[in-house]
C-alpha cells in the first residue's frame, strides 16, 4: 500500500511539472506578430481634361488639392489649398460671396467645418466650368449620406468615387451624378 501512495505522488509531482502553464524553454516557435500602422493616403489622378483659359485650369487643379486633402482628413493641407484657391478665385474675379466661402476653409483647421464649406466652393467651380471645358471630361459626383443624410456634391477629375466629405471612413461612398463634357 505504501508503495502505491509514493507511486501516485510520484504520478501527481510529475503531471504537475510536465503539464504547468509555464513556458516551454526558449526554442518556441511561436510567430512575432508585429502591427503596423499606415496611415490612409488617397492621391488625386492626372488631370485629363483641358480648359478653355489657364485661370480656370489653375481653379480646377487647386480645387482637386483642396478635394484631396479633404479625402485625406489633412485639415492643415486642405488650408493651404484654399490658400491657394482663393487667389485663383480673385484671379478669376469670382463673386465675395465665393471667396468667403473658401477663405472659410483657409481660416479654419476644424476638418468637418471645411468639408462643410466645401460643397459652396464646389458650386462655384461648377459654375464656372459651364462652357469652360475645351476636351475630356470630368464628373460630378454626389454622397447621399454627407451632412446627416442631406446629401452633398463634388467634382472629380476621375470617375472613381473618393468622397471628401468622409475621408477614409467611407472612402467610396457615393455615385457618379453626373458628367461634365
Amino acid at each position: 500500500m505504501r508503495t502505491s501512495i509514493y507511486t501516485a505522488i510520484l504520478l501527481l509531482a510529475f503531471l504537475n511539472y510536465s503539464c504547468g502553464d509555464e513556458k516551454k524553454g526558449s526554442d518556441s516557435t511561436e510567430p512575432e506578430v508585429k502591427t503596423v500602422e499606415q496611415k490612409f493616403e488617397h492621391k488625386a489622378e492626372k488631370i485629363e481634361a483641358s480648359f478653355k483659359d489657364e485661370d480656370l485650369s489653375m481653379i480646377f487643379s487647386q480645387y482637386i488639392d483642396l478635394k484631396t486633402a479633404l479625402i485625406n482628413s489633412d485639415a492643415a493641407a486642405a488650408s493651404q489649398s484654399a490658400a491657394v484657391l482663393t487667389k485663383a478665385f480673385a484671379n478669376k474675379g469670382v463673386d465675395e460671396a465665393s471667396l468667403s466661402t473658401v477663405k472659410k476653409i483657409e481660416a479654419t483647421k476644424d476638418i468637418e467645418a471645411q468639408r462643410s464649406a466645401f460643397v459652396g466652393v464646389t458650386n462655384t467651380v461648377e459654375e464656372l466650368l459651364k462652357d469652360g471645358l475645351e476636351s475630356g471630361k470630368l464628373f460630378k459626383q454626389y454622397c447621399p449620406m454627407a451632412f446627416k443624410n442631406t446629401g452633398a456634391y463634388w467634382l472629380s477629375e476621375t470617375k472613381e468615387i473618393a468622397n471628401p466629405y468622409f475621408g477614409e471612413k467611407m472612402y467610396r461612398c457615393g455615385r457618379i451624378d453626373s458628367i461634365i463634357q
